[in-house]
């Protein structure tokens, strides 16, 4: 308990706001799983999970590699299960169809996390470069999923445009633009090899052969980018979730 009082007392403003939001945001979606319709649970289980990971930052054993992995592995299952909810979602608005129960998807979330976790258990403890691979291979896919995911959204405005609903999906729209900006930015920084996280590698192996201070004005600002895109993220996703729960209670 100690130790987590001083993680949250050593988070700085920008993280604490990320966490409480992303955590109204993941009760609410959580609780919008099971209160309506089967089309909107993966999206809200999708949102819940990275609640899960936003909540990583004040977790007391965030040094333990598997650990930290397995944290990279929710946040690529939570974009994944929301771009399938809304690909859902697209298809109940053409057909009004649906595919499947809710426990179904419940049940799948649990077996690919458990396997993810077993997974890890049995196998060496990664290196911090192998936990900075994983974490780029997250980043990569958000922002892919984010670009597709605003499109499909997008989709869904057109044919609901008219419903009063159709405002919500404005602000996902919103919301996956700030997260595009996060998680490019972050990605953007890894593949030139100007992260943080690749700094501390090759100062442990002594290596000086990086160009970090070769590009000052252009990784600052890129960190801006990600920090205050990430707050916004943050943000907009807890008003979009606060928004359509009124609009559907």
């Amino acid at each position: 308990m100690q130790q987590l009082i001083e993680l949250i007392t050593q988070l700085n403003t920008f993280d604490l706001i990320q966490v409480v939001f992303w955590g109204l945001a993941g009760v609410i979606s959580f609780y919008f799983s099971l209160g309506n319709a089967r089309v909107w649970t993966s999206i809200s289980i999708g949102f819940f999970l990275i609640f899960i990971g936003q909540a990583y930052a004040i977790n007391p054993y965030i040094h333990y590699y598997k650990l930290s992995a397995f944290h990279y592995i929710i946040g690529t299952l939570a974009v994944m299960l929301i771009t399938h909810g809304f690909l859902e979602y697209y298809v109940f608005c053409k057909t009004f169809e649906i595919s499947g129960q809710k426990i179904f998807v419940y049940l799948s979330t649990v077996v690919i996390l458990a396997g993810s976790g077993a997974f890890l258990i049995v196998n060496p403890t990664p290196s911090p470069n192998t936990i900075r691979n994983i974490r780029m291979i997250e980043n990569a896919i958000w922002v892919f999923l984010s670009i597709m995911n605003m499109e499909i959204i997008r989709k869904i405005y057109q044919t609901i445009k008219d419903s009063t609903i159709s405002r919500g999906f404005i602000a996902f729209g919103i919301v996956f633009f700030f997260i595009f900006l996060w998680k490019g930015s972050e990605l953007y920084l890894q593949v030139f090899q100007w992260d943080r996280d690749w700094q501390d590698i090759i100062a442990v192996m002594g290596d000086d052969s990086s160009d970090f201070d070769n590009y000052p004005l252009r990784i600052a600002f890129s960190e801006s980018v990600s920090r205050y895109a990430g707050l916004l993220s943050s943000l907009s996703v807890g008003g979009t979730f606060m928004y359509i729960y009124r609009l559907l209670k």
